[in-house]
């Protein structure tokens, strides 16, 4: 398996990898679920440099996670926006910073806190079966090859 064709290959986590599996493109995403939407902005809190970050936010343009939309014309300047498909990594991106304040954090706590809007409660984000709503663990979880899974359909 090659870095550069992960995106090929029959295996989910590889095409997903292919498109967010580096640190920067992570923070970013990190950055843009906190709101941030302008390339100096990204800059300024993630201090990238300006090449890097030009990169990553094309690649996330090119594979529809953030749309470009100009917010000025002279010069013209571009914010970057969340798509439904970027939107739907919300979960990922809570599953690692749930993972980071579990198993990273110090003794002063987690860097940041986070409410639902709908009961006002501080929440831990928490994986649940899509069928009966009970809690998902590594250990009850059985996996079966699916049709997309190389092989699958030859009989």
């Amino acid at each position: 398996m090659k870095w550069d064709t992960l995106e090929e290959e029959p295996c989910s986590l590889s095409r997903t990898v292919a498109v967010v599996g580096d640190r920067w493109t992570l923070l970013i995403l990190r950055e843009c679920f906190l709101r941030v939407r302008r390339f100096e902005a990204f800059q300024s809190s993630l201090q990238i440099t300006r090449h890097l970050l030009s990169e990553r936010l094309k690649k996330l343009v090119r594979f529809g996670i953030l749309r470009r939309v100009p917010y000025s014309e002279a010069p013209k300047r571009y914010e970057y926006i969340l798509t439904q498909k970027g939107l739907d990594l919300y979960p990922v991106i809570m599953a690692m910073v749930h993972w980071g304040d579990t198993h990273m954090g110090d003794e002063r706590g987690r860097p940041l806190l986070h409410e639902h809007k709908s009961c006002g409660k501080m929440f831990d984000p928490v994986m649940v079966c899509s069928e009966c709503g009970e809690p998902l663990h590594a250990k009850q979880v059985h996996v079966h090859a699916g049709p997309g899974r190389r092989g699958a359909d030859a009989a």
